[in-house]
């Protein structure tokens, strides 16, 4: 995040951080060019999560990977979408190999939700195979040509 001044469109340099006591802190920022300064005020709620974060207020440059433990958290699954149907599971429409394959070069973290989108469409219309055909006249009638 930078702060930049309205007038000169200038990134702000970090001045000073202020910790009062009071669970809050303060960060002020002066334009280079105009000499404007600005403060950052933070509640104390906003002052524990930026501390939590491991986040250093004063220009300290990024670790190569920010955010490292919430991206490896935020994985995609295949089965995200489906739904949990054991007694009627042979209402759902089965995927030809074809079918199958094509799915597979849908990206990982919205494949099941893909997945889903087919299912639906064909267990609504009484198709019993998904096969490609099914899945272009599917992208067609939803309207989904330009995704």
């Amino acid at each position: 995040m930078k702060f930049l001044c309205i007038d000169c469109d200038a990134q702000m340099q970090f001045e000073e951080r202020q910790v009062p006591g009071d669970g809050t802190f303060a960060a002020a920022f002066r334009c280079p060019t105009c000499n404007r300064a600005i403060a950052l005020l933070a509640n104390p709620m906003e002052t524990q999560l930026v501390g939590s974060l491991g986040v250093k207020i004063g220009g300290r440059t990024l670790d190569e990977e920010p955010m490292e433990l919430v991206r490896s958290t935020v994985i995609g699954r295949d089965d995200a979408f489906e739904d949990i149907q054991p007694a009627h599971a042979s209402s759902r429409p089965r995927w030809t190999a074809e079918a199958r394959e094509r799915l597979e070069r849908v990206p990982s973290f919205v494949r099941g939700m893909v997945k889903k989108i087919y299912s639906d469409y064909a267990a609504e219309r009484g198709i019993a195979e998904i096969t490609p055909e099914v899945m272009d006249v599917a992208r067609t009638d939803l309207g989904l040509e330009g995704m």
